[in-house]
This record gives structure tokens, sequence and C-alpha cells, in this order.
């Protein structure tokens, strides 16, 4: 009898492997024992085999039960998914572990799909290639010997498993059988997300109790294309996360930490379409999360149609920068210096809303700079009033943010401010000098300051005395919209 024992706390296995681990658990969770060649133990930490036939039998029985091709997609019956689902796992596998034209085989002929992504607004339609063969459905004739065994060493392609080599100059990666039958259950153990410019992401969690998160896993929901559509890496591993957090509020054996594997074109190599480009390993705190929460329902994919009547998902480019900071423990809105540089159209609403998230401090100061921001603009309007022109709103806002942004070091920066704010007086920064010059000079700050300050312009909305608002109406229709706030899904 052969006896295999796959233990998540194997020293030996590395968190795709543990994943994997957990995938195999889910598979044999749906399986009928009597008529299977082989018998299984799924306990908290391992999965453990045993069968009397030949390798090959049990292994390619085990397989066919879990992977199966059906109407163009790979179907994996423990999933229960529905045609979205069934779709946004299908093209998540194809780009990533079957991202290589010999590990699937793809439809000539592409067919056109058309999901209702919300009630009410028009349907995204989109052209999908149907899958005909993949490495999960074959008969895997290379890591058995010529009497059906598995041989010791098995031989991993670096595109089944992404990231795992980069350079085969020497050799291909060796895995042990066991090591390798957790990899080939790794997949259903994952999330998948289509980014931008070509890109995906895949996610692998980190689990430690396989019965607990077998039964999470068939809570879940089946994957909307909506879902799948992300704008970003630190946006995937977030997402991920939160969907987590919000099935299962069981701090102690709920998924808290993941990898994310960023895939896209690498200039080494033409051939393939989703190489390694970044590894991010994600592990945040409930607040951080609910946080993200907030900033993931103010800057939502948006359906878009052009003149032709085609419809796409367009993604947010707030959104990704928001999380990229959050999952690198910074303030969400770091680097906003360096951001609105490279993006000068922004979703504007949402970032309001955002600065309601501010600390006490941050709060402070940012409400001091919007009082200065007033008070200059006021002057403008009345200057543009005798001049008998109108307010080039832009040109103005433009002028201060420049004041603001220019100083390179902490004494240029704290000297731009101390001469904002002394020269645009309001009643917000009465009183609280103390407190702007603890926060400002209080561990190398002062960035920090300097795009909170520019913050709080981009963002301002108050009203002047007369209870209307400073902005010219023009600007207020043109900061609105939201046309081109978003990325085109390509």
């Amino acid at each position: 009898m052969i006896k295999l024992n796959l233990s998540i706390f194997d020293p030996n296995t590395l968190l795709p492997h543990r994943a994997g681990i957990a995938g195999l658990g889910l598979a044999l969770s749906v399986l009928e024992p009597n008529s299977a060649p082989l018998k299984w133990e799924v306990t908290e930490d391992s999965v453990n085999l045993s069968w009397d036939c030949i390798d090959k039998e049990a292994i390619s029985w085990l397989l066919e039960q879990t992977y199966q091709i059906k109407e163009g997609y790979l179907n994996v019956p423990v999933l229960k998914l529905d045609t979205q689902g069934k779709y946004t796992f299908s093209e998540g596998i194809i780009t990533t572990f079957l991202q290589h034209s010999k590990q699937r085989g793809l439809s000539k002929t592409p067919v056109t799909k058309t999901f209702v992504i919300e009630e009410g607004k028009p349907e995204i339609s989109f052209n999908f290639r149907p899958l005909e063969s993949c490495y999960y459905t074959k008969d895997f004739k290379e890591i058995f010997d010529s009497k059906g065994k598995l041989k010791q060493k098995i031989d991993l392609k670096g595109h089944h498993l992404p990231g795992l080599v980069e350079d085969f100059a020497n050799g291909t990666y060796q895995e042990s059988p066991q090591g390798f039958l957790c990899l080939l259950f790794l997949p259903i153990a994952c999330n998948y997300y289509q980014l931008p410019s070509y890109c995906s992401a895949l996610v692998i969690p980190q689990i430690t109790n396989i019965l607990e998160w077998i039964k999470q896993r068939q809570r879940y929901p089946s994957r909307s294309y909506n879902n799948f559509r992300s704008s970003g890496s630190g946006d995937s591993g977030l997402r991920f996360l939160l969907q987590e957090k919000l099935i299962e509020n069981n701090k102690k054996f709920r998924v808290d930490f993941c990898e994310v594997y960023q895939l896209g074109k690498q200039q080494w190599d033409g051939n393939q379409s989703y190489l390694k480009q970044a590894v991010y390993r994600i592990k945040v705190t409930d607040k951080v999360l609910e946080l993200y929460q907030n900033a993931y329902y103010l800057f939502p994919n948006q359906i878009r149609k052009n003149d032709k009547g085609e419809t796409w998902l367009a993604t947010s480019k707030v959104l990704p920068w928001i999380a990229d900071n959050l999952i690198t423990n910074k303030v969400w809105y770091a680097g906003f210096y360096e951001f609105r540089k490279s993006n000068q159209i922004y979703e504007r609403k949402g970032l309001v809303t955002m600065t309601e998230y501010l600390t006490e401090e941050e709060q402070v100061f940012f409400d001091a700079i919007q009082g200065a921001f007033s008070a200059y603009l006021r002057e403008q309007i009345v200057q543009a009033q005798k001049q008998g022109r109108k307010l080039d709103y832009k040109q103005v806002t433009d002028k201060l943010i420049y004041r603001l942004q220019r100083p390179n070091t902490q004494p240029e920066f704290a000297t731009a401010l101390v001469d904002v704010l002394s020269r645009y007086r309001s009643s917000k920064a009465r009183g609280v000098g103390s407190e702007l010059y603890l926060w400002l000079h209080r561990n190398n700050n002062w960035k920090q300051a300097r795009d909170l300050a520019l913050l709080a312009i981009v963002t301002y909305t108050g009203k002047g005395k007369d209870g209307k608002t400073e902005i010219p109406e023009t600007v207020m229709q043109e900061i609105d919209s939201e046309s081109e706030f978003f990325e085109a899904d390509v």
C-alpha cells in the first residue's frame, strides 16, 4: 500500500505547497470515497492519501474528478461556479498557470461573451477563445515510470508555477512526488485578477487550518467579472483579504496573509505575455482593511461605452495608488505629490470623501491649509473682479500648489508653509501653531505634510461668506465629470 502524508507544517513546504494541500482537501470534500481507487483523510493540518493500485491509476482518477473541460471552460465541480465564475476562473488560469501555449490549447475562433455587471447598465461584451485542452486534463506520462509509478524527482516547468524558474541555464526545477501533487491542486485554492495593461495577478493564500478553510471556501460567492477586473496588484491582494474578512470574522483561522504574483510582459522573453514582474506579500490590520473597503466603494469599476456602442469595464487610477500605500503601511495619501504630477486627472469626488478618514493631527493640518487656500482664493476673486475678468481657477490653484511643492528639504518646506499660513490667515489656523510645528518636524514628516497640503488644495470644496461656492461653476462641472477618470479595460 502506498501512503502519502501532505502536511501544511512540513518544513519542506512553501506557501504554494500549503495552499495546494488545502486545494486537494477541498477537491476531496465532494468526492464519493466508495467509488474511488484510493482512500483519504483530511485533518486540520494535513491530507493523508493511500492506495493499493498503481500510482498512475490513483492520481489520474483524482485529477479526472477535479478538472474537466466543458463548454470551453476549465470546469472544477467543487467550486460550483456560474457562467461568469467559470469565465473568470478559466481566464485567470490561462493567464497564470496555463499561460504558455504548450500548457493549453485554445480555439482559433473566438466567441463573443456578454455579461451583466450592474442592473440597468449596458452589458459588457468581449471576445473569448474557448479552452480545448490543458495541462490539468492530460495523461501526465512524464511523471510516471514505465510501470505507472511516480518518479522520485519530477521536472516542474517554470510556466506551470509562475515565477518559480526564470533562468533555465541550470535546468528545470525538480520536485518530490508529494510536492508535485500539492502543486497540481494549487490552482483551485488561488484567486485571479485581470489588471490593466495586459497584466494579471495571482493571489496565493496562507492557510493555517485546512478544515476551517474548506468550510470558508465553500461559502465563497461565484466570482463575477466585475470582481475579476482589478486596478492593481495591491488592490488585488487587499480585495482578497477583505473578502476573507467579510466571509469569516473568526480571526483565529481567517486568512490574513497572502502573496500576490504580478504577471506581465518582460523584455527578455517575447514569447510569453505573463511572466513574473513582482511579488507582493500582504498582511494588514483590520483597520487598514476597513480603510481599503471605504476606498474600494468610492473608486469602483465603471462601465464605459464608446461612439461605436462598444462597452468595456474601466478601472480607477486612484485605487491602486491608495492600495499600494496601504500594503506598505504608509498613510493612504502618501506620494500624492508624485501621483498628481503623473495623473493630471483624478477622481476628485472620491478623494474628497477619503479625507474624512484622516487622523486628528492630520485633520488639524488639513483644515489649516484649506483655510489658507480659502483666504487666498477670495483674494484672487476680488482681484479678478476689479480687473473685470473671469477667474482662471486652474492658474491660481497651480500657483499656490507650486509654492508648496517646490521645496526639496524640510527647512525650505517649513518656510514656504509658514509664509502661506501667515499671508493668507484664517480662523482654522488660529491657535494650532504648536500642533502644526510638532507634526511637521516629527520623524522627518515634511514630505507627508507636503502630500497632505497638496491634497487639501485639490479637494477644496469650501464656500465663501455668502454661502456660495468659491469655485467657478464651469470648473465644478469639469471636476465632477468622471468620463476621463478611469483607465480603459485592455
